[in-house]
Protein backbone atom coordinates (compact mmCIF):
# COMPACT_ATOMS: atom_id res chain seq x y z
CA UNK A 1 0.00 0.00 0.00
CA UNK A 2 1.22 3.49 -1.02
CA UNK A 3 2.45 6.09 1.95
CA UNK A 4 -0.74 8.23 0.24
CA UNK A 5 -3.16 5.57 -0.43
CA UNK A 6 -6.61 7.36 0.15
CA UNK A 7 -5.66 10.58 0.18
CA UNK A 8 -6.54 13.43 -2.02
CA UNK A 9 -3.88 15.83 -3.03
CA UNK A 10 -3.72 19.19 -5.32
CA UNK A 11 -0.77 20.23 -6.93
CA UNK A 12 -0.65 23.96 -8.50
CA UNK A 13 2.44 24.82 -10.89
CA UNK A 14 2.07 21.54 -12.83
CA UNK A 15 1.61 23.34 -16.17
CA UNK A 16 5.15 23.08 -17.69
CA UNK A 17 5.89 19.49 -18.95
CA UNK A 18 8.25 17.61 -16.12
CA UNK A 19 8.83 20.28 -14.05
CA UNK A 20 8.58 20.03 -10.13
CA UNK A 21 5.15 19.99 -9.97
CA UNK A 22 4.74 17.54 -12.49
CA UNK A 23 7.32 15.46 -10.75
CA UNK A 24 5.59 16.19 -7.25
CA UNK A 25 2.02 14.59 -8.81
CA UNK A 26 3.89 11.66 -10.33
CA UNK A 27 5.20 10.76 -7.19
CA UNK A 28 1.89 11.29 -5.16
CA UNK A 29 -0.12 9.17 -7.74
CA UNK A 30 2.19 6.71 -7.52
CA UNK A 31 1.73 6.27 -4.13
CA UNK A 32 -1.85 5.96 -4.15
CA UNK A 33 -3.22 9.45 -4.34
CA UNK A 34 -5.70 10.95 -6.29
CA UNK A 35 -4.39 13.86 -7.91
CA UNK A 36 -5.54 17.35 -9.19
CA UNK A 37 -2.98 19.23 -10.92
CA UNK A 38 -3.20 22.89 -11.45
CA UNK A 39 -2.21 26.27 -13.19
CA UNK A 40 -2.00 28.64 -15.94
CA UNK A 41 -1.70 26.04 -18.98
CA UNK A 42 -4.73 23.76 -20.00
CA UNK A 43 -2.77 21.40 -22.44
CA UNK A 44 0.17 20.26 -20.51
CA UNK A 45 -2.49 19.85 -17.65
CA UNK A 46 -4.25 17.41 -19.67
CA UNK A 47 -1.23 15.14 -20.71
CA UNK A 48 0.04 15.28 -17.23
CA UNK A 49 -3.53 14.01 -16.05
CA UNK A 50 -4.53 11.30 -18.31
CA UNK A 51 -0.81 9.71 -17.42
CA UNK A 52 -1.63 9.85 -13.79
CA UNK A 53 -5.50 8.70 -13.91
CA UNK A 54 -5.94 12.36 -12.30
CA UNK A 55 -7.96 15.47 -12.36
CA UNK A 56 -7.17 19.15 -13.87
CA UNK A 57 -7.92 22.66 -12.58
CA UNK A 58 -6.97 25.50 -14.71
CA UNK A 59 -5.73 28.05 -12.38
CA UNK A 60 -3.26 31.29 -11.94
CA UNK A 61 -2.56 32.15 -8.19
CA UNK A 62 -1.95 35.56 -8.98
CA UNK A 63 -5.62 35.76 -9.27
CA UNK A 64 -8.12 35.49 -5.75
CA UNK A 65 -11.08 34.17 -7.65
CA UNK A 66 -9.39 31.60 -9.18
CA UNK A 67 -7.68 29.47 -6.39
CA UNK A 68 -10.99 29.71 -4.10
CA UNK A 69 -12.44 28.25 -7.24
CA UNK A 70 -9.93 25.49 -7.59
CA UNK A 71 -10.05 24.62 -3.81
CA UNK A 72 -13.70 23.65 -4.30
CA UNK A 73 -13.76 22.09 -7.39
CA UNK A 74 -11.13 19.76 -5.96
CA UNK A 75 -13.60 19.04 -3.07
CA UNK A 76 -16.28 18.91 -5.52
CA UNK A 77 -14.20 16.06 -7.73
CA UNK A 78 -12.57 14.19 -4.80
CA UNK A 79 -14.88 14.33 -2.18
CA UNK A 80 -11.91 16.45 0.73
CA UNK A 81 -8.53 17.49 -0.09
CA UNK A 82 -5.90 16.50 2.07
CA UNK A 83 -2.64 17.52 0.78
CA UNK A 84 -2.69 20.93 -1.60
CA UNK A 85 1.11 21.95 -2.24
CA UNK A 86 1.72 25.34 -4.21
CA UNK A 87 4.99 24.54 -6.97
CA UNK A 88 4.41 28.02 -8.51
CA UNK A 89 7.86 30.23 -8.84
CA UNK A 90 9.41 32.44 -10.81
CA UNK A 91 13.22 33.45 -10.50
CA UNK A 92 13.78 36.56 -11.44
CA UNK A 93 17.37 37.14 -11.85
CA UNK A 94 17.79 40.79 -11.02
CA UNK A 95 20.29 43.54 -9.16
CA UNK A 96 17.94 45.88 -6.87
CA UNK A 97 19.04 48.94 -8.86
CA UNK A 98 17.99 47.55 -11.87
CA UNK A 99 14.64 45.69 -10.94
CA UNK A 100 11.52 47.57 -12.49
CA UNK A 101 8.03 48.08 -10.73
CA UNK A 102 6.41 46.04 -12.87
CA UNK A 103 8.95 43.15 -12.33
CA UNK A 104 8.31 44.20 -8.58
CA UNK A 105 4.59 43.85 -8.69
CA UNK A 106 4.73 40.21 -10.77
CA UNK A 107 6.90 38.41 -8.32
CA UNK A 108 5.02 40.25 -5.25
CA UNK A 109 1.28 38.96 -7.15
CA UNK A 110 3.15 35.53 -7.81
CA UNK A 111 5.47 34.58 -4.81
CA UNK A 112 3.42 36.69 -2.10
CA UNK A 113 -0.08 37.44 -2.68
CA UNK A 114 -0.54 34.10 -4.75
CA UNK A 115 0.90 32.30 -1.56
CA UNK A 116 -1.63 33.64 0.70
CA UNK A 117 -4.70 33.70 -2.16
CA UNK A 118 -3.46 29.34 -1.74
CA UNK A 119 -3.85 29.06 1.82
CA UNK A 120 -6.75 30.81 2.70
CA UNK A 121 -8.59 28.59 -0.27
CA UNK A 122 -6.81 25.77 1.30
CA UNK A 123 -7.59 26.61 4.92
CA UNK A 124 -10.55 27.27 4.72
CA UNK A 125 -11.55 24.00 2.68
CA UNK A 126 -9.21 21.51 4.97
CA UNK A 127 -10.58 23.33 8.04
CA UNK A 128 -14.22 22.92 7.47
CA UNK A 129 -14.06 19.44 6.13
CA UNK A 130 -15.01 16.24 8.29
CA UNK A 131 -12.70 15.27 9.62
CA UNK A 132 -10.77 18.23 10.12
CA UNK A 133 -7.30 18.71 8.47
CA UNK A 134 -4.50 18.23 5.72
CA UNK A 135 -1.13 19.10 5.03
CA UNK A 136 0.02 22.33 3.18
CA UNK A 137 3.29 22.65 1.13
CA UNK A 138 4.49 25.88 -0.59
CA UNK A 139 7.76 25.82 -2.37
CA UNK A 140 10.14 28.05 -1.49
CA UNK A 141 14.43 28.68 -1.94
CA UNK A 142 17.64 27.37 -0.23
CA UNK A 143 18.29 31.22 -1.34
CA UNK A 144 16.72 32.86 1.91
CA UNK A 145 19.26 31.04 4.04
CA UNK A 146 22.08 30.69 1.80
CA UNK A 147 21.67 34.15 0.24
CA UNK A 148 22.92 34.38 -3.35
CA UNK A 149 23.86 38.20 -5.70
CA UNK A 150 20.91 39.86 -7.67
CA UNK A 151 18.05 37.86 -6.29
CA UNK A 152 16.60 40.47 -3.63
CA UNK A 153 13.18 40.90 -5.19
CA UNK A 154 13.14 36.87 -5.25
CA UNK A 155 14.38 36.04 -2.13
CA UNK A 156 12.00 38.51 -0.62
CA UNK A 157 8.56 37.24 -1.90
CA UNK A 158 9.79 33.82 -1.55
CA UNK A 159 11.08 34.64 2.78
CA UNK A 160 7.64 36.30 2.92
CA UNK A 161 5.71 33.22 1.89
CA UNK A 162 7.70 31.16 4.49
CA UNK A 163 6.08 33.60 6.98
CA UNK A 164 2.73 32.76 6.19
CA UNK A 165 3.18 29.34 5.96
CA UNK A 166 4.64 29.65 9.71
CA UNK A 167 1.80 31.84 10.81
CA UNK A 168 -0.96 29.33 9.12
CA UNK A 169 1.17 26.53 11.10
CA UNK A 170 0.56 28.14 14.21
CA UNK A 171 -3.10 29.91 13.98
CA UNK A 172 -4.93 26.47 12.06
CA UNK A 173 -2.75 23.43 13.82
CA UNK A 174 -5.93 23.29 16.49
CA UNK A 175 -8.01 22.23 12.98
CA UNK A 176 -5.44 19.06 12.52
CA UNK A 177 -3.55 21.49 9.20
CA UNK A 178 0.48 20.97 8.69
CA UNK A 179 1.89 23.98 7.40
CA UNK A 180 5.43 23.72 6.26
CA UNK A 181 7.81 25.15 3.57
CA UNK A 182 10.05 23.00 1.01
CA UNK A 183 13.02 24.31 -0.30
CA UNK A 184 15.56 23.09 -2.79
CA UNK A 185 18.32 24.83 -4.12
CA UNK A 186 19.81 25.09 -7.60
CA UNK A 187 17.52 22.35 -9.46
CA UNK A 188 17.90 20.86 -13.21
CA UNK A 189 14.27 22.07 -14.18
CA UNK A 190 12.70 23.35 -17.34
CA UNK A 191 12.87 26.26 -15.75
CA UNK A 192 16.44 26.44 -15.35
CA UNK A 193 18.06 24.79 -18.12
CA UNK A 194 19.12 27.48 -19.74
CA UNK A 195 21.63 28.10 -16.66
CA UNK A 196 22.54 24.68 -17.02
CA UNK A 197 23.90 25.45 -20.40
CA UNK A 198 26.53 27.88 -19.25
CA UNK A 199 30.27 26.22 -19.58
CA UNK A 200 31.15 26.19 -15.82
CA UNK A 201 28.34 27.56 -13.68
CA UNK A 202 27.63 23.76 -12.29
CA UNK A 203 30.95 23.66 -10.90
CA UNK A 204 30.68 26.96 -8.99
CA UNK A 205 27.78 25.38 -7.25
CA UNK A 206 29.18 21.84 -6.78
CA UNK A 207 31.42 22.31 -3.92
CA UNK A 208 28.83 23.80 -1.74
CA UNK A 209 27.18 20.80 -1.25
CA UNK A 210 28.25 18.59 1.84
CA UNK A 211 26.47 15.49 0.16
CA UNK A 212 28.44 16.20 -3.12
CA UNK A 213 25.65 17.06 -5.66
CA UNK A 214 22.86 19.24 -6.68
CA UNK A 215 19.39 17.92 -5.53
CA UNK A 216 16.91 16.72 -8.09
CA UNK A 217 13.41 17.45 -8.56
CA UNK A 218 12.79 14.05 -7.10
CA UNK A 219 15.07 14.55 -4.53
CA UNK A 220 12.11 17.67 -2.94
CA UNK A 221 9.38 15.28 -4.36
CA UNK A 222 10.40 12.79 -1.37
CA UNK A 223 9.92 15.31 0.96
CA UNK A 224 7.12 16.38 0.33
CA UNK A 225 5.58 12.89 0.49
CA UNK A 226 6.90 12.68 3.67
CA UNK A 227 5.50 15.88 4.59
CA UNK A 228 1.85 14.87 3.76
CA UNK A 229 2.12 11.40 4.95
CA UNK A 230 0.46 10.23 8.37
CA UNK A 231 4.25 9.79 9.43
CA UNK A 232 5.23 13.40 9.64
CA UNK A 233 4.16 14.77 12.88
CA UNK A 234 5.85 18.38 11.80
CA UNK A 235 4.72 21.74 10.96
CA UNK A 236 6.02 25.55 10.90
CA UNK A 237 9.08 23.87 9.45
CA UNK A 238 11.58 24.83 6.66
CA UNK A 239 12.63 21.32 4.91
CA UNK A 240 15.98 21.95 2.48
CA UNK A 241 16.40 18.59 0.74
CA UNK A 242 19.57 20.28 -0.86
CA UNK A 243 22.25 18.25 -0.24
CA UNK A 244 23.55 20.95 2.99
CA UNK A 245 24.04 23.83 0.64
CA UNK A 246 22.97 26.29 3.81
CA UNK A 247 25.97 24.92 5.41
CA UNK A 248 28.29 26.40 3.27
CA UNK A 249 26.40 28.99 1.65
CA UNK A 250 25.53 29.67 -2.44
CA UNK A 251 28.79 30.81 -4.58
CA UNK A 252 28.46 34.53 -4.76
CA UNK A 253 28.66 36.54 -8.59
CA UNK A 254 32.53 36.71 -8.29
CA UNK A 255 32.82 33.15 -7.67
CA UNK A 256 30.43 32.15 -10.81
CA UNK A 257 32.28 34.27 -12.49
CA UNK A 258 35.73 32.62 -11.91
CA UNK A 259 34.52 29.70 -12.55
CA UNK A 260 32.34 30.31 -15.38
CA UNK A 261 35.54 32.27 -17.25
CA UNK A 262 37.90 29.15 -16.49
CA UNK A 263 35.74 27.00 -18.20
CA UNK A 264 35.60 29.12 -21.02
CA UNK A 265 39.00 29.77 -21.12
CA UNK A 266 39.68 25.93 -20.89
CA UNK A 267 36.94 25.60 -23.84
CA UNK A 268 38.99 27.86 -26.06
CA UNK A 269 41.71 26.42 -25.79
CA UNK A 270 40.55 22.71 -26.75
Amino acid sequence: MGQLAGKKAVILGAASKDNMGQTIARLFASEGAEVMVAGRNQEPLQELAKEIGGHVGVCDITDHGQVHALAASAAEKMGRVDAAINSSGWGLLANLLETTEEQLDQICALQFKGVHHFLQAFVGQMKDQDPQGGSLISLSSATTKALINNHAAYIGTKTGSEALMRCVANDFGQYGIKANTVSPAFTESPMTSDSFQVPGLVDAFLPKYPLGRLNTSDDVAQACLWLCSDAAFVTGQNIQPNGGLILRGNPQAVDIERSVGAAMAKAAEG
